[in-house]
Protein backbone atom coordinates (compact mmCIF):
# COMPACT_ATOMS: atom_id res chain seq x y z
CA UNK A 1 0.00 0.00 0.00
CA UNK A 2 1.42 3.44 -1.24
CA UNK A 3 1.84 5.63 2.01
CA UNK A 4 0.73 9.52 1.60
CA UNK A 5 3.26 11.76 0.84
CA UNK A 6 4.28 15.15 3.12
CA UNK A 7 5.33 17.92 1.69
CA UNK A 8 7.88 19.69 4.18
CA UNK A 9 7.50 23.65 4.07
CA UNK A 10 10.86 24.87 5.65
CA UNK A 11 10.66 28.40 7.12
CA UNK A 12 14.13 28.73 9.00
CA UNK A 13 14.89 31.79 6.27
CA UNK A 14 11.40 33.75 7.16
CA UNK A 15 9.75 32.43 10.17
CA UNK A 16 13.31 30.98 11.84
CA UNK A 17 15.25 34.45 11.09
CA UNK A 18 12.85 36.66 12.88
CA UNK A 19 14.01 35.14 16.00
CA UNK A 20 16.49 37.39 18.49
CA UNK A 21 20.45 36.31 17.56
CA UNK A 22 19.32 34.21 14.27
CA UNK A 23 19.29 37.22 11.75
CA UNK A 24 20.86 35.83 8.30
CA UNK A 25 22.28 38.09 5.55
CA UNK A 26 21.56 37.49 1.87
CA UNK A 27 24.80 35.60 1.60
CA UNK A 28 24.39 33.16 4.37
CA UNK A 29 20.78 32.89 3.71
CA UNK A 30 21.63 31.66 0.15
CA UNK A 31 23.92 29.08 1.89
CA UNK A 32 21.46 27.93 3.96
CA UNK A 33 19.22 27.53 0.85
CA UNK A 34 21.13 25.14 -1.34
CA UNK A 35 21.90 22.85 1.65
CA UNK A 36 17.96 22.86 2.57
CA UNK A 37 17.63 21.96 -1.35
CA UNK A 38 20.48 18.91 -0.81
CA UNK A 39 18.54 18.21 2.58
CA UNK A 40 15.51 17.93 0.27
CA UNK A 41 12.88 20.12 1.53
CA UNK A 42 9.62 20.61 -0.95
CA UNK A 43 9.11 24.48 -0.15
CA UNK A 44 11.41 27.24 0.68
CA UNK A 45 9.98 30.00 2.70
CA UNK A 46 12.68 32.68 1.50
CA UNK A 47 11.67 35.89 3.25
CA UNK A 48 9.35 38.51 3.88
CA UNK A 49 9.77 40.58 0.44
CA UNK A 50 7.64 43.46 1.74
CA UNK A 51 9.20 43.85 5.24
CA UNK A 52 12.50 45.06 4.12
CA UNK A 53 14.71 45.70 1.29
CA UNK A 54 17.17 42.80 2.36
CA UNK A 55 14.34 40.34 2.40
CA UNK A 56 13.35 41.26 -0.81
CA UNK A 57 16.59 41.14 -2.00
CA UNK A 58 17.20 37.69 -0.19
CA UNK A 59 14.07 36.02 -1.88
CA UNK A 60 15.65 37.63 -5.49
CA UNK A 61 18.20 36.24 -5.14
CA UNK A 62 17.57 32.63 -4.00
CA UNK A 63 14.66 32.45 -6.67
CA UNK A 64 16.71 32.95 -9.23
CA UNK A 65 19.52 30.11 -8.12
CA UNK A 66 17.36 27.34 -6.67
CA UNK A 67 15.59 24.94 -9.42
CA UNK A 68 14.13 21.73 -7.26
CA UNK A 69 12.10 23.80 -4.15
CA UNK A 70 9.24 25.60 -5.00
CA UNK A 71 10.28 29.21 -3.67
CA UNK A 72 7.63 30.97 -1.38
CA UNK A 73 7.68 34.93 -0.23
CA UNK A 74 5.15 35.72 2.48
CA UNK A 75 2.82 38.76 2.18
CA UNK A 76 -0.16 40.44 4.03
CA UNK A 77 -3.28 40.57 2.68
CA UNK A 78 -2.85 43.62 0.82
CA UNK A 79 -2.08 44.15 -2.54
CA UNK A 80 1.30 46.04 -2.03
CA UNK A 81 2.65 43.31 -0.09
CA UNK A 82 1.37 40.93 -2.84
CA UNK A 83 2.46 42.40 -5.64
CA UNK A 84 5.55 43.15 -3.70
CA UNK A 85 5.84 39.40 -3.20
CA UNK A 86 5.45 38.82 -6.66
CA UNK A 87 8.18 40.96 -8.29
CA UNK A 88 10.92 39.58 -5.22
CA UNK A 89 9.81 35.58 -7.20
CA UNK A 90 9.79 36.90 -10.40
CA UNK A 91 12.41 34.33 -11.72
CA UNK A 92 11.28 31.17 -9.28
CA UNK A 93 10.71 28.33 -11.41
CA UNK A 94 8.49 27.12 -8.94
CA UNK A 95 7.24 30.33 -7.16
CA UNK A 96 5.09 30.29 -4.58
CA UNK A 97 2.85 33.70 -3.12
CA UNK A 98 2.01 32.82 0.50
CA UNK A 99 -0.81 35.23 1.98
CA UNK A 100 -1.64 35.47 5.47
CA UNK A 101 -4.44 37.29 7.67
CA UNK A 102 -5.41 37.37 11.19
CA UNK A 103 -8.72 35.05 11.83
CA UNK A 104 -8.87 35.53 15.88
CA UNK A 105 -11.01 37.90 17.47
CA UNK A 106 -8.68 39.51 19.57
CA UNK A 107 -6.01 40.30 16.26
CA UNK A 108 -9.35 41.29 14.63
CA UNK A 109 -10.41 43.92 17.28
CA UNK A 110 -6.68 44.67 18.68
CA UNK A 111 -4.21 44.51 16.16
CA UNK A 112 -5.99 45.18 12.63
CA UNK A 113 -9.40 47.04 14.46
CA UNK A 114 -11.41 45.82 12.05
CA UNK A 115 -14.45 43.15 11.94
CA UNK A 116 -14.59 39.62 10.79
CA UNK A 117 -17.19 40.71 7.74
CA UNK A 118 -14.06 43.55 6.39
CA UNK A 119 -11.42 40.39 7.18
CA UNK A 120 -13.74 38.36 4.76
CA UNK A 121 -13.63 40.69 1.91
CA UNK A 122 -9.74 41.19 2.76
CA UNK A 123 -8.88 37.94 2.27
CA UNK A 124 -10.98 36.58 -0.58
CA UNK A 125 -10.00 40.00 -2.49
CA UNK A 126 -5.80 39.59 -1.37
CA UNK A 127 -6.39 35.95 -2.64
CA UNK A 128 -7.89 36.65 -5.57
CA UNK A 129 -5.67 38.95 -6.57
CA UNK A 130 -2.33 36.69 -5.32
CA UNK A 131 -4.02 34.25 -7.95
CA UNK A 132 -4.16 36.82 -11.11
CA UNK A 133 -0.55 36.92 -10.74
CA UNK A 134 0.32 32.90 -9.33
CA UNK A 135 -0.75 30.03 -10.06
CA UNK A 136 0.52 28.33 -6.28
CA UNK A 137 -1.37 30.42 -3.60
CA UNK A 138 -1.26 29.65 0.12
CA UNK A 139 -3.19 31.15 2.98
CA UNK A 140 -2.94 31.21 6.30
CA UNK A 141 -5.55 32.41 9.01
CA UNK A 142 -3.11 34.04 11.49
CA UNK A 143 -3.98 32.92 15.13
CA UNK A 144 -6.52 30.04 13.36
CA UNK A 145 -5.76 27.55 16.77
CA UNK A 146 -7.35 30.88 19.46
CA UNK A 147 -10.14 31.81 16.50
CA UNK A 148 -14.06 30.92 16.93
CA UNK A 149 -13.82 27.47 14.82
CA UNK A 150 -17.38 28.31 12.79
CA UNK A 151 -15.62 31.78 11.96
CA UNK A 152 -12.46 30.24 10.91
CA UNK A 153 -14.48 27.65 8.79
CA UNK A 154 -15.93 30.76 6.69
CA UNK A 155 -12.42 32.50 6.79
CA UNK A 156 -10.92 29.14 5.24
CA UNK A 157 -14.26 28.73 2.60
CA UNK A 158 -13.60 32.47 1.83
CA UNK A 159 -9.74 31.50 0.63
CA UNK A 160 -10.36 28.69 -1.23
CA UNK A 161 -13.99 30.27 -3.13
CA UNK A 162 -11.09 32.82 -4.03
CA UNK A 163 -8.41 30.03 -5.52
CA UNK A 164 -6.37 29.22 -2.59
CA UNK A 165 -4.14 25.74 -3.38
CA UNK A 166 -2.32 25.82 -0.04
CA UNK A 167 -4.91 26.35 3.23
CA UNK A 168 -2.37 26.79 6.11
CA UNK A 169 -3.81 26.17 9.84
CA UNK A 170 -1.23 27.93 12.47
CA UNK A 171 -0.91 27.78 16.32
CA UNK A 172 0.58 31.09 15.84
CA UNK A 173 1.26 31.49 19.63
CA UNK A 174 1.29 27.44 20.40
CA UNK A 175 -1.54 27.49 22.46
CA UNK A 176 -2.96 24.40 21.25
CA UNK A 177 -2.93 20.68 22.44
CA UNK A 178 -2.46 17.68 20.03
CA UNK A 179 -6.22 16.49 20.26
CA UNK A 180 -7.54 19.89 20.20
CA UNK A 181 -5.42 20.64 16.99
CA UNK A 182 -6.46 17.09 15.22
CA UNK A 183 -10.65 17.99 15.92
CA UNK A 184 -9.86 21.50 14.20
CA UNK A 185 -7.80 20.10 11.26
CA UNK A 186 -10.73 17.60 11.05
CA UNK A 187 -13.51 20.29 11.51
CA UNK A 188 -11.74 22.57 8.75
CA UNK A 189 -11.85 19.19 6.07
CA UNK A 190 -15.81 18.66 7.06
CA UNK A 191 -16.93 22.14 6.73
CA UNK A 192 -15.15 23.91 3.80
CA UNK A 193 -17.29 23.04 0.26
CA UNK A 194 -13.94 22.44 -1.72
CA UNK A 195 -10.95 21.59 0.90
CA UNK A 196 -10.27 18.17 -0.73
CA UNK A 197 -8.86 19.75 -3.57
CA UNK A 198 -6.85 21.80 -1.50
CA UNK A 199 -3.86 21.03 0.21
CA UNK A 200 -3.89 21.42 4.04
CA UNK A 201 -0.72 22.70 5.80
CA UNK A 202 0.41 22.78 9.61
CA UNK A 203 2.45 25.83 11.17
CA UNK A 204 2.75 25.25 14.94
CA UNK A 205 5.06 27.13 17.38
CA UNK A 206 6.43 25.82 20.62
CA UNK A 207 5.24 28.19 23.23
CA UNK A 208 4.14 24.85 25.02
CA UNK A 209 6.72 22.43 24.24
CA UNK A 210 4.18 20.93 21.65
CA UNK A 211 4.73 22.29 18.35
CA UNK A 212 6.32 18.43 16.96
CA UNK A 213 3.33 16.46 18.89
CA UNK A 214 1.02 18.91 17.18
CA UNK A 215 2.49 18.91 13.93
CA UNK A 216 2.19 15.14 14.28
CA UNK A 217 -1.59 15.14 14.86
CA UNK A 218 -2.01 17.38 11.97
CA UNK A 219 -0.78 14.87 9.99
CA UNK A 220 -2.76 12.31 11.06
CA UNK A 221 -5.90 14.61 10.90
CA UNK A 222 -5.67 14.61 6.98
CA UNK A 223 -2.96 17.65 6.71
CA UNK A 224 -0.15 16.65 4.22
CA UNK A 225 2.00 20.35 4.03
CA UNK A 226 3.97 20.74 7.43
CA UNK A 227 5.83 24.18 8.24
CA UNK A 228 8.83 24.08 10.25
CA UNK A 229 12.35 24.85 10.93
CA UNK A 230 16.05 23.75 11.27
CA UNK A 231 16.99 23.28 15.00
CA UNK A 232 13.14 24.62 15.76
CA UNK A 233 14.51 28.52 15.51
CA UNK A 234 11.26 30.56 15.56
CA UNK A 235 9.62 33.10 17.19
CA UNK A 236 9.38 33.15 21.30
CA UNK A 237 10.34 29.53 22.06
CA UNK A 238 10.71 28.60 18.33
CA UNK A 239 8.67 26.80 15.47
CA UNK A 240 8.20 23.17 15.25
CA UNK A 241 11.65 21.27 14.57
CA UNK A 242 12.32 19.41 11.05
CA UNK A 243 14.55 16.77 12.29
CA UNK A 244 12.16 15.74 15.06
CA UNK A 245 9.15 15.46 12.72
CA UNK A 246 11.12 13.92 9.96
CA UNK A 247 13.27 11.36 12.27
CA UNK A 248 9.48 10.69 14.50
CA UNK A 249 7.66 9.94 10.64
CA UNK A 250 10.34 7.59 10.20
CA UNK A 251 11.56 6.02 13.08
CA UNK A 252 7.96 4.83 14.35
CA UNK A 253 6.18 4.01 10.58
CA UNK A 254 4.71 1.44 11.82
CA UNK A 255 2.48 4.56 13.96
CA UNK A 256 3.42 7.41 10.89
CA UNK A 257 2.94 5.23 8.03
CA UNK A 258 4.03 8.19 5.25
CA UNK A 259 6.54 9.29 3.52
CA UNK A 260 8.66 12.40 2.76
CA UNK A 261 11.23 13.41 0.43
CA UNK A 262 13.95 14.19 3.09
CA UNK A 263 17.15 12.78 2.95
CA UNK A 264 18.18 12.29 6.70
CA UNK A 265 21.73 11.75 6.73
CA UNK A 266 21.72 15.46 5.42
CA UNK A 267 20.04 16.72 8.56
CA UNK A 268 22.89 17.03 10.82
CA UNK A 269 25.17 18.61 8.53
CA UNK A 270 22.44 21.20 7.69
CA UNK A 271 21.75 21.82 11.24
CA UNK A 272 25.79 22.34 11.86
CA UNK A 273 25.86 24.94 9.12
CA UNK A 274 22.77 26.75 10.75
CA UNK A 275 24.52 26.74 13.95
CA UNK A 276 27.84 28.38 12.10
CA UNK A 277 25.46 30.92 10.03
CA UNK A 278 23.48 31.97 12.74
CA UNK A 279 26.24 31.48 15.86
CA UNK A 280 23.76 30.03 17.72
CA UNK A 281 23.69 26.90 18.84
CA UNK A 282 20.99 23.93 19.96
CA UNK A 283 20.61 23.32 23.45
CA UNK A 284 22.78 20.72 24.33
CA UNK A 285 20.15 18.03 24.51
CA UNK A 286 18.37 18.78 21.91
CA UNK A 287 16.90 15.94 20.15
CA UNK A 288 18.54 14.48 16.70
CA UNK A 289 20.71 17.25 16.40
CA UNK A 290 22.03 18.26 20.05
CA UNK A 291 25.89 17.40 21.39
CA UNK A 292 24.23 15.21 23.86
CA UNK A 293 21.50 13.21 21.25
CA UNK A 294 23.94 10.10 20.86
CA UNK A 295 26.51 10.42 23.84
CA UNK A 296 26.21 8.49 27.13
CA UNK A 297 27.71 8.81 30.57
CA UNK A 298 26.03 6.11 32.33
CA UNK A 299 28.17 3.06 33.19
CA UNK A 300 24.74 0.70 32.16
CA UNK A 301 23.97 2.60 29.13
CA UNK A 302 28.00 2.49 27.88
CA UNK A 303 27.60 -0.99 28.37
CA UNK A 304 24.55 -1.64 26.20
CA UNK A 305 25.70 0.72 23.45
CA UNK A 306 28.81 -1.45 23.45
CA UNK A 307 26.89 -4.91 23.39
CA UNK A 308 24.60 -3.00 20.81
CA UNK A 309 23.64 0.17 20.04
CA UNK A 310 19.74 -0.39 19.59
CA UNK A 311 20.03 -1.11 23.38
CA UNK A 312 19.77 2.71 24.25
CA UNK A 313 19.61 4.27 20.52
CA UNK A 314 16.38 4.25 18.61
CA UNK A 315 18.35 5.74 15.68
CA UNK A 316 21.54 5.36 14.44
CA UNK A 317 23.88 8.14 14.30
CA UNK A 318 24.64 7.71 10.93
CA UNK A 319 21.16 7.83 9.68
CA UNK A 320 21.21 11.38 10.28
CA UNK A 321 24.37 12.29 9.46
CA UNK A 322 26.22 12.32 12.57
CA UNK A 323 29.13 10.48 12.61
CA UNK A 324 28.79 8.12 15.54
CA UNK A 325 27.63 7.77 19.14
CA UNK A 326 30.13 9.27 22.23
CA UNK A 327 30.95 7.07 25.29
CA UNK A 328 31.39 10.14 27.75
CA UNK A 329 34.09 9.48 30.63
CA UNK A 330 32.81 10.48 33.58
CA UNK A 331 31.72 9.55 37.37
CA UNK A 332 28.63 7.63 36.19
CA UNK A 333 30.69 5.71 33.60
CA UNK A 334 31.74 2.01 34.04
CA UNK A 335 34.76 -0.68 33.49
CA UNK A 336 33.40 -1.23 29.83
CA UNK A 337 33.64 2.30 28.83
CA UNK A 338 36.68 2.86 29.71
CA UNK A 339 38.30 -0.43 29.03
CA UNK A 340 36.94 0.58 25.34
CA UNK A 341 38.30 3.90 25.32
CA UNK A 342 42.11 2.75 26.84
CA UNK A 343 42.37 0.10 23.72
CA UNK A 344 41.36 2.69 21.17
CA UNK A 345 44.21 4.69 22.54
CA UNK A 346 46.57 1.75 22.22
CA UNK A 347 46.97 -0.03 25.15
CA UNK A 348 44.49 -2.98 25.96
CA UNK A 349 44.41 -3.08 29.67
CA UNK A 350 43.90 -6.60 31.63
CA UNK A 351 41.28 -7.02 33.89
CA UNK A 352 43.01 -6.60 36.76
CA UNK A 353 45.07 -3.49 35.85
CA UNK A 354 41.68 -2.38 34.70
CA UNK A 355 40.19 -2.59 38.24
CA UNK A 356 43.32 -0.79 39.47
CA UNK A 357 42.96 2.02 36.75
CA UNK A 358 38.60 2.46 37.14
CA UNK A 359 39.57 2.97 40.98
CA UNK A 360 41.77 5.96 40.12
CA UNK A 361 39.95 7.50 37.28
CA UNK A 362 36.79 7.47 39.67
CA UNK A 363 38.80 9.36 42.34
CA UNK A 364 39.69 11.60 39.19
CA UNK A 365 36.19 12.22 37.77
CA UNK A 366 34.97 13.29 41.26
CA UNK A 367 37.38 16.30 40.71
CA UNK A 368 37.42 16.95 36.92
CA UNK A 369 34.27 17.21 35.01
CA UNK A 370 36.09 16.81 31.90
CA UNK A 371 38.50 13.70 31.47
CA UNK A 372 40.70 14.00 28.70
CA UNK A 373 42.79 10.98 27.14
CA UNK A 374 45.70 12.37 28.39
CA UNK A 375 44.17 11.91 32.45
CA UNK A 376 43.61 8.15 31.42
CA UNK A 377 47.08 7.62 29.92
CA UNK A 378 48.19 9.24 33.43
CA UNK A 379 46.46 6.56 35.16
CA UNK A 380 48.29 3.59 33.79
CA UNK A 381 50.51 1.40 35.32
CA UNK A 382 54.03 2.86 34.64
CA UNK A 383 55.13 0.43 32.39
CA UNK A 384 51.69 0.69 30.66
CA UNK A 385 52.16 4.46 30.19
CA UNK A 386 55.38 4.18 28.30
CA UNK A 387 54.19 1.20 26.11
CA UNK A 388 51.57 3.89 24.69
CA UNK A 389 54.08 6.54 24.42
CA UNK A 390 56.72 4.25 22.42
CA UNK A 391 53.49 3.50 20.23
CA UNK A 392 52.50 7.02 20.09
CA UNK A 393 55.92 8.20 18.89
CA UNK A 394 56.46 5.54 16.45
CA UNK A 395 53.02 6.28 14.77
Amino acid sequence: MERPRISIFDTTLRDGEQAPGCSMGIREKSRMAFQLENLGVDIIEAGFPAAADADFEAVRVISGQLRSPIIAGLARASEPDILRAWTSLENARRPRIHVFLASSDLHLTCKLRITREQALDQVYKAVSYARTLCNDVEFSPEDASRSDVYFLCRFVQAAVDAGATVINIPDTVGYTLPQEFSELIQMVRKSVHGIEKVTISAHCHNDLGLAVANTLAAIQAGARQVECTINGIGERAGNASLEEIIMALNVRQEKLPYETGIDTREIYPTSRLLAELIGFEPQPNKAIVGRNAFAHEAGIHQHGVISNPLCYEIMTPQSVGVPGNNLVLGKHSGRHALGKRLAELGHAVSRDDLDGVYKRFMKLAEMKKNIYDQDLISLLPSAARQSVAVQQATN
